[in-house]
């Protein structure tokens, strides 16, 4: 017992689901051949008519067969079993007419007619609702629910059944064929379904882990970025002074070591996932590395008593503007201002090296400088929490760069959503 619970266990819920459906299934020849085969020992069955229920057993077994490899077509395991649909379709007649001969043409009696009139009705009721497990769509199992009834008017008609009998046979097989066509359309659209949810789940579960990938690509080389310029700019300075023998080279080294040891402590933090950018600390920094490279920066406004989110936003922003500063152009001076206005926190920064080669970033946060990537990974950064980010030439030469961040984030979030 534990291992045939441990076998349903294994099972993930789509391949349940489907065991369910495909037993199911074969329940319904058991259940055809019950509802025939009930008689057997009663003493209805005897005579030339003895072997109808034998061969009822034939088809009920063809039944199941003929199921199973449908269910494995709908899942696409194996081609259309036409031929065996075909031999079904032709043995589901031959019991049909046999039973209907039993009972015009048979030994007689109430009873014997009953029971073959049942069995013409549920073998024929019985293997529309099969068949329709190898079509797709409502109209072809609607078609062939109406061609077995078709059928069974015809062979009531070619046996001299009364008509009022031809259109009781009609009517029921009609009937009752629908409504098991209708199970197990149903039974397949469900069991497609919940392998498509389950598609669906392992898509979603995928596309996040390659967005997580991305967003550690971007703060890889957020963090990166401007270390590793910097570390350039210092090195290159340390050499030339080197050369000509003054002793601030050392300083310069300790420097680069300095920031090559932040620099591997900020991407051990990325890897965790527990680094946020502050925002006080990302304007410090940036003054003190602009200016370290000879480039005179100016940073206005109060960042006390923002919400973190805002911070974290912004801090990103001034990390990224200061990598492009050192990296493009030749800048001489930077100007960096937060002010709060309107219930917004908006970020300035300008500087004066703009090429005229710059790509600008309007409000959709397409483009970058120089053709990087860095700023459209902004704009997208800024726009989870309900911020814009425009970038480009703005005249004389000078770059800027223009970030705003509603101050209620959750809001903003929340209000882009729902629109």
């Amino acid at each position: 017992m534990r291992g045939a619970g441990g076998w349903w266990r294994r099972k993930s819920s789509p391949a349940k689901v489907e065991t369910y459906t495909r037993w199911s299934f074969h329940f319904f020849a058991l259940a055809e051949f019950a509802a025939v085969g009930v008689p057997f020992g009663s003493g209805v069955w005897q005579g030339p008519v003895l072997w109808l229920p034998l061969i009822m057993a034939v088809h009920c077994t063809l039944s199941a067969v003929t199921a199973s490899r449908a269910l494995d077509w709908t899942r696409g395991r194996r081609p259309r079993p036409v031929r065996l649909m075909v031999a079904f379709a032709l043995l589901t007649a031959a019991v049909a007419a046999v039973a209907l001969w039993s009972a015009e043409h048979g030994p007689g009696g109430k009873e014997v007619d009953t029971a073959a009139g049942g069995v013409f009705g549920v073998a024929l009721i019985f293997a529309a609702c099969v068949t329709t497990l190898g079509v797709r769509g409502w109209r072809q199992a609607g078609a062939v629910v109406a061609g077995y009834a078709a059928a069974a008017g015809a062979l009531a008609l070619l046996l001299g059944a009364p008509g009022p009998a031809v259109l009781v046979s009609v009517t029921a097989v009609l009937l009752g064929g629908g409504f098991m066509a209708t199970t197990s359309v149903f039974s397949v659209w469900l069991l497609d379904t919940v392998y498509r949810l389950d598609e669906a789940r392992e898509t979603r579960a995928r596309l996040a882990v390659a967005e997580e990938r991305l967003r550690f690509g971007r703060d890889l080389h957020d963090v990166m970025g401007r270390n590793l310029a910097v570390i350039a700019l210092k090195s290159e300075l340390a050499v030339q002074l080197a050369r000509r023998g003054r002793p601030e080279a050392v300083e310069q080294m300790i420097e680069v070591q300095r920031i090559a040891r932040e620099s591997q402590r900020e991407v051990r933090d990325v890897v965790r996932g527990y680094r946020e950018a502050d925002l006080g600390v990302e304007l410090l920094g940036a003054q003190g590395v602009l200016t370290a490279a000879g480039i005179d920066c100016e940073v206005r406004g109060e960042v006390g008593g923002l919400p973190a989110e805002v911070q974290s936003a912004l801090g990103w922003v001034v990390r990224e503007t200061t990598t492009n500063v050192l990296r493009h152009g030749n800048a001489g001076r930077c100007a960096v201002q937060v002010r709060v206005t309107g219930g917004r926190v908006v970020l300035t920064v300008e500087n004066d090296g703009a090429d005229g080669e710059g790509a600008g970033v309007g409000a959709d946060g397409i483009g970058s400088a120089g053709g990087g990537s860095g700023l459209a990974g902004l704009a997208e950064r800024l726009r989870k929490v309900g911020g814009t980010l425009e970038a480009g030439i703005a005249g004389g030469g000078v770059f800027r760069v223009v970030a705003e961040v509603p101050l209620a984030v959750e809001d903003a979030v929340m209000s882009e959503v729902l629109s």
